[in-house]
């Protein structure tokens, strides 16, 4: 399958525009260490969340009459899923998503206050069970990340963070799981800032991008290994086409620790005064602890990270936040 272009980009621009909001690059002074500087892309401001409203409304917008009639099913931990069910009340289309039974109470009841049926599963079936409601019930299936209008939609960050970041920017952090958000994102700015590079980030409990990156090929690892790290917006498997604009786009992938993700989550918390969940705080993470891995050619002093997401239980808040 070809790989997402600039034209597709900006069709999915115009597309979700008015529905997602387009974030604003935010400085971050109190990150700057006398030759770095950072600036933060706070997805976690989107209706639903998470940057996952891009992709999924510009997929479900481009629905024939006779798919909307049949409605939509989907499968996620959380974002993918709010998103979806948001997407879909917006079209007036019916929605059924599939959720792992891990998954965080507070992303499960924002689907369902979107008007969409939740699914629970084992999460060994998160990834099969929506074929099979659809070969059952004839729901249109929306992935969510390997598949090229999802990708397309997701990459509106990365053309957002081209047209606002300044010009010396040299580096752009994106965490990376089932690897929508990074395909199109290190698509739109390779595509209009081919200078920038881009980088993903995983935990290192969930480094399957990383790994196959390295290895040149899809190295998957066991639902029971991706399941491990408290980032459960990042244990989704790389996805086949993803990869592909993983080859061909991205840079390299680091990965941070688990105590990394709880350090900056209480960081971007109380000196960001951004609630960011901890899928959504890794590519912060990389900047604060990484940095010695992310310099090279002289490039590494200025960097924007994507905040991807801010859907985290009240709890978890709590408890990461405690000194």
């Amino acid at each position: 399958m070809p790989l997402v272009g600039l034209e597709e980009l900006r069709a999915a621009q115009r597309r979700i525009a008015g529905v997602a909001v387009r974030t604003p690059l935010l400085p971050a002074p109190w990150a700057e260490d006398g030759t770095r500087r950072l600036w933060l892309k706070p997805e976690s401001l989107q209706p639903t969340g998470a940057f996952k409203i891009r992709g999924a409304y510009n997929r479900l917008a481009q629905l024939t009459a006779e798919e909307r009639a049949r409605g939509v099913v989907a499968q996620s931990s959380g974002n993918h899923a709010q998103a979806v069910a948001y997407a879909a009340r917006q079209l007036g289309l019916e929605a059924v998503i599939v959720m792992p039974d891990t998954s965080p109470e507070v992303k499960v009841a924002a689907t369902r206050s979107y008007g969409a049926e939740v699914v629970l599963v084992p999460a060994e079936e998160r990834d099969t069970r929506p074929a099979e409601l659809a070969a059952r019930h004839g729901y249109v299936w929306v992935p969510p990340y390997d598949d090229p209008s999802i990708i397309a939609g997701q990459g509106t960050v990365g053309l957002e963070i081209g047209e606002d970041a300044p010009d010396e920017l040299d580096t752009v952090l994106v965490p990376v799981s089932g690897g929508g958000l990074i395909s199109g994102t290190a698509a739109a700015i390779k595509l209009t800032t081919p200078g920038v590079r881009v980088i993903g980030v995983e935990p290192e409990l969930a480094a399957d991008a990383r790994e196959s990156l390295h290895a040149g090929e899809l190295r998957p690892w066991s639902v029971a290994e991706r399941y491990r790290t408290l980032a459960d917006g990042l244990r989704s498997p790389l996805g086949a086409l993803n990869f592909e604009h993983l080859q061909a786009y991205v840079d390299d992938i680091v990965t941070v620790s688990e105590a990394e993700i709880r350090d900056t989550v209480a960081v971007l918390a109380r000196r960001g005064r951004l609630v960011a969940e901890p899928s959504g705080a890794v590519a912060t993470a990389a900047y604060l602890h990484r940095a010695g891995e992310l310099r090279a050619g002289g490039r590494g002093r200025v960097f924007a990270a994507v905040v991807s997401g801010g859907n985290l239980d009240p709890k978890l808040l709590s408890e990461l936040l405690e000194p």
